[in-house]
């Protein structure tokens, strides 16, 4: 390794165009790190929110954006032994995915599976931590519930309707375009809603209500989302694209035995991410490795052009999943 990299970092809150080439040190692993040869890096909407100053990085991270990587380990910290130099690795990061080098807790680290390149593992921890821990962990999906997801056909939602789908779910989708919505279909969703042609909740209602909603859209979606519910039905919040704040009746929640509940995955402590990656690893890992699963890729930019990956995935025009380009390889 040199001693200095690439990197982008924000120059101060603000749109795309705050994102600027810079030369940092090269980071060096504490006991528990190793730092990663940067291949590829995921863009994903929290990068988007950090840069607009809505999105504080935790105190003891990077300031860099990027919260996801694929590439090659080059150093170890002193107590890690599950991974060496040379191995190949996806990982989900701390901060500091916009650069050659990154740094990274050792347990938050995945191989890479059989057979894919690293253009597409540096897409699957974001999204796969996310699904998991939300829609398995906290939201409890079960084979024959009727699952709900907006956004089906963003990086989060491509990548719940395929596992929801595997695990024996009935899949329902939200998105903008008949595109989008065909996307949804082949990746296994029963029912793809184009929201602006249909209500999702007329159409769930119709089918008994779900049992669980993943939401990342929020605002006015929240009592919409209650209504569409089934009786004991879960609905998880993880982001809100609309804002944070809806007005709800709690009676209809006491009444049908409802729970409400989200998470958010960065400020999450070591521990739990680990546990996350040893439960993908478990029940996910498989999937990838025999191809019965994999990320949907919409676009690749190089390390210099962050600024148009970002109005990219702004624009709500991206079906899955987008990289930046940093040193590439297969």
């Amino acid at each position: 390794m040199t001693e200095t990299m690439r990197a982008v970092e924000i120059t101060q809150p603000g749109g795309p165009e705050v994102l600027q080439p810079v030369e940092r040190p090269v980071p060096q692993p504490a006991p528990d790190q190793v730092v990663i040869r940067v291949a590829y890096a995921g863009v994903n909407r929290p990068d988007a929110l950090q840069r607009a100053g809505a999105y504080a990085p935790p105190p003891d991270a990077s300031d860099l954006p990027g919260l996801e990587a694929a590439g090659e380990i080059v150093a170890v910290g002193a107590t890690v032994a599950d991974w060496q130099v040379g191995d190949r690795v996806c990982a989900l990061l701390p901060g500091g995915g916009y650069a050659e080098y990154v740094a990274t807790p050792a347990a938050h680290c995945l191989p890479v599976p059989q057979g894919m390149p690293l253009r597409e593992a540096a897409c699957l921890p974001e999204t796969f931590f996310t699904v998991w821990t939300n829609v398995f962990m906290r939201g409890r999906l079960q084979a024959g519930e009727r699952f709900l997801v907006h956004g089906g056909s963003s990086g989060i939602g491509t990548t719940a309707i395929q596992l929801a789908h595997i695990f024996g779910a009935r899949v329902y989708a939200t998105a903008g375009s008949d595109q989008k919505c065909k996307v949804c279909t082949d990746l296994g969703a029963d029912r793809a809603i184009n929201y602006r042609e249909e209500d999702f909740v007329e159409v769930l209602r119709g089918d008994g209500g779900a049992n669980l909603i993943l939401d990342m859209v929020g605002g006015d979606y929240i009592p919409r989302n209650v209504k569409a519910l089934a009786d004991d039905g879960r609905l998880v919040h993880i982001a809100f694209l609309s804002g944070p704040k809806a007005e709800l009746n709690f009676a209809q929640v006491m009444a049908r035995r409802l729970t409400i509940t989200g998470s958010t995955l960065r400020p999450q402590g070591d521990l739990a991410k680990a546990e996350i990656a040893e439960a993908l690893r478990a029940h996910v890992w498989p999937l990838l490795d025999a191809g019965r699963v994999a990320p949907v890729m919409d676009s690749e930019f190089d390390l210099a052009q962050a600024a148009a990956a970002h109005e990219r995935i702004e624009s709500s025009g991206h079906i899955g999943k987008i990289v930046l380009k940093v040193h590439g390889g297969d």
